[in-house]
Formats: C-alpha cells, sequence, structure tokens
C-alpha cells in the first residue's frame, strides 16, 4: 500500500487536532473558559494582522479595567484602533447560537461592552472598515460545496479579491524635477477583515460544531492562489490545534486547583476563580455585576481570591 505523502499526512494529522479539540469542548466542564481566552487570542491575531500588535494581557488589562483600549493613548499612528478590530471579531462569531458561545459573550459584554467601546474609541474605523467587513460576513455565511479546509480556501481566496484587491487604486506622485510618476498600489492591510470570519467559517462549512474563535489561520498577506492557502492555512490548523489542546490542558489543570477554595456551599468564590482564568485581576464592580452581589461582596470575595 502507497504511503500517503507529507501534504496529505499533514492534513490528515490538522483535521484530527481539529476534531480531538473540537469534541473535548463538547464535553470540558471548563470549555465557557477555553472560549473566553479563545476570544481573546483570537483578537489578539488580529490586531497584529492589522498593523496594531497587542498581547492578550494587553487585552484582559482594558477588559478588567486597569487601562483604556490597548495602543488608544500611546500616540500611536495604526491603521486601525484595537476597539474597531475587538468589536468586529466579536461580531464575527455573533453567528454561533449555541448556549455555551452566547453565555460566554454575555459574559463578556456584563464587563466590558465591546459595541459601546467602539462607539466612543473607533467611530472613524468602523465608518471605514465596517462596509468590507460586512461584506465579507455575506461570503462567508453562504453554502459551502464540502466540509473541506479547500473548500474554506476558496472561498477564502475569492473574499481577499473582494476586500483586498479592489481597495487598491494606483497612485500619482510628482518628483522635485517635477515629473510625474504612476506608482503601483501598495497592498493595504485589510486581509484581517477576511481573517476576522475564519472561524466561523470553518463552522459554517461543518469543520467545526461551534465557532473556535482562536482559529484565525492566516498571515498579514495571505496568498491569493487557493492550492497555496490551504497548504498554508492547514499548517497553521495543526499548529492551532496543537496550542488549542495545550490550553484546555492548562485550564482544566488550574481550575481544578482554583476550584479548591475553603468555599459555604452558596459562596461565589468558585464562580469568580473561574473567571479569573480568563479575565485575571477583575475589578470588584465588574466583580459584582457579573455574580450579582454586592460591592462589599465584591471586595471580599476578590480579597479571598487574591
Amino acid at each position: 500500500m502507497a504511503s500517503l505523502s507529507p501534504f496529505h499526512a499533514s492534513s490528515e494529522q490538522a483535521m484530527l487536532l481539529l476534531g480531538r479539540l473540537d469534541g473535548r469542548l463538547q464535553n470540558s466542564p471548563w470549555a465557557d473558559i477555553w472560549l473566553a481566552r479563545a476570544r481573546l487570542q483570537g483578537a489578539a491575531q488580529l490586531a497584529g494582522l492589522a498593523g496594531a500588535p497587542i498581547d492578550v494581557r494587553h487585552l484582559q488589562d482594558w477588559i478588567c479595567g486597569r487601562t483604556p483600549p490597548p495602543r488608544a493613548s500611546e500616540g500611536l499612528n495604526d491603521p486601525v484602533s484595537v476597539a474597531a478590530v475587538f468589536h468586529l471579531a466579536i461580531e464575527a462569531s455573533i453567528g454561533d447560537k449555541g448556549p455555551l458561545a452566547r453565555a460566554t459573550l454575555n459574559v463578556l459584554r456584563t464587563v466590558l461592552d465591546d459595541r459601546s467601546e467602539a462607539e466612543i474609541w473607533a467611530g472613524s474605523d468602523m465608518a471605514y472598515f465596517g462596509p468590507a467587513w460586512r461584506q465579507a460576513r455575506i461570503e462567508a455565511q453562504a453554502p459551502y460545496p464540502s466540509a473541506s479546509l479547500h473548500s474554506v480556501a476558496d472561498r477564502i481566496a475569492a473574499m481577499l479579491k473582494a476586500v483586498v484587491v479592489a481597495e487598491q487604486s494606483a497612485v500619482d506622485v510628482t518628483t522635485i524635477d517635477g515629473r510625474t510618476l504612476m506608482l503601483e498600489p501598495r497592498a493595504r492591510d485589510r486581509a484581517w477583515l477576511v481573517a476576522s470570519h475564519v472561524p466561523a467559517m470553518l463552522h459554517h462549512a461543518g469543520l467545526t460544531l461551534g465557532a473556535l474563535p482562536s482559529l484565525i489561520l492566516l498571515p498579514k498577506f495571505p496568498p491569493h492562489a487557493v492550492t497555496e492557502l490551504t497548504d498554508l492555512m492547514m499548517r497553521s490548523l495543526l499548529a492551532t490545534c496543537q496550542s488549542g489542546l495545550k490550553d484546555l490542558d492548562w485550564i482544566e489543570r488550574q481550575g481544578s486547583k482554583a476550584l479548591d477554595v475553603s468555599a459555604t456551599r452558596r459562596s461565589r468564590a468558585p464562580l469568580l476563580a473561574r473567571l479569573a482564568l480568563a479575565y485575571p485581576g477583575l475589578r470588584p464592580s465588574a466583580v459584582a455585576r457579573l455574580l450579582e452581589v454586592t460591592p462589599q461582596g465584591a471586595r471580599k470575595l476578590v480579597a479571598k481570591l487574591g
């Protein structure tokens, strides 16, 4: 029997790991925390693709009320604000109607409402990038011919042409001696608009049972050839699923330790211990809203787990 080529072997391994991660999340009691962390990981990846590099901890600082949106007060000439990228990343997963996805989204928006933050910090960005992002969402949600990574890559290639290439135009430049030169258009960093939909596309194509927000899979400047794009996405999927499984292992280990706190039967401390794995350092005001306790009770819970 002929052996599989390296590409097919890696492709099979990537899909196997994707199925393993997806399946474990269906049964893990810590799936909600994994999804919460994956949302931040995916948003941080997108911000880097959009030209505003950040770490997950920067998002956690913002969500927990310690700082304004990342990079917003640093006087940087970013092509787009992190607040806009974060909001669009969250909105891209709204199509997942699963109860776990809705519950984790409600928790996040109880702590930090990405919609109002985008209005405050990213109004012009939303006006500029919003139409292209919405058009990409329509394409992402259309039916797929087969449940395969190739079908997703084929759709992405078409979306990249619509979102990225269509925005390019030639530029006239006048030199110091008065000559006029027409320069080739520079590829704008807009592939992140398509990348924000990749987790939902994998779900719509039937490759996952729910949208897994950390599966961004695209680089800043992805290739437009479908075969090359499929290979790149397969390798990225393999690495991302390996990382996702490790993160789930870590959450389950840390979660068991976090729940070993002295608590009465009606205590909210175990709930706060769970949330702290995704949003470390929550302020008492946020804890009070999330757990529906008094401000004094929230301060006591924070002190207990601190």
